[in-house]
């Protein structure tokens, strides 16, 4: 009985998908490609993502008819299916501000520029360890203009400065 059972199950295996199955991966695809229009263009630029995809995606944004923008996305989906959908979701989940790993990273963040305020040489010293292109110069006159302000009872535009800084040295 079980020698039949893993016949059935062989064969189960070699069966192609479903047409329904077929339809939402392409669903999926369509909606990964919206996600990726969505981003702006520097982020876009980080997309793992072939040349034709990346016109396409270009283009989607000169689009203004709602029809088009529809069959854009159906051909954005198209060519999707000869790219690696996983880690282009990778690449657009840390961008988007709704995904789990966009709130962490953003909140690892704020605690660096807290901590290199608070904290000053010592927490710039291990952030210049993880982050050895950052410009050392540039960075410890961002730290000292927010300390500096935030002495004062200033408004927070140098550690809002900083916060930037650190935002584009970690690709967020």
């Amino acid at each position: 009985m079980s020698d039949q059972n893993d016949t059935f199950q062989d064969e189960h295996d070699d069966l192609e998908p479903s047409k329904s199955q077929i339809k939402r991966d392409a669903e999926e695809l369509k909606t990964l490609g919206k996600r990726m229009t969505e981003l702006r263009p520097d982020q876009q630029a980080k997309l793992p993502i072939d040349d034709r995809l990346r016109l396409a995606i270009e283009e989607y944004g000169r689009i203004r008819a709602n029809g088009a923008k529809r069959r854009h996305l159906q051909y954005i989906g198209k060519l999707m299916r000869d790219a690696d959908a996983d880690a282009i979701r990778a690449v657009v989940d840390r961008f988007d501000s709704a995904s789990a790993l966009h709130n962490h990273l953003f909140h690892e963040l704020e605690r660096w520029r807290e901590r290199l305020i608070d904290e000053g040489n010592e927490a710039l010293q291990e952030f210049i360890e993880q982050h050895p292109d950052a410009d050392i110069q540039h960075l410890r006159q961002l730290v000292r203009n927010a300390q500096r302000e935030r002495a004062r009872e200033q408004p927070p535009t140098h550690s809002r400065k900083l916060f930037r800084y650190l935002r584009e040295l970690s690709d967020l």
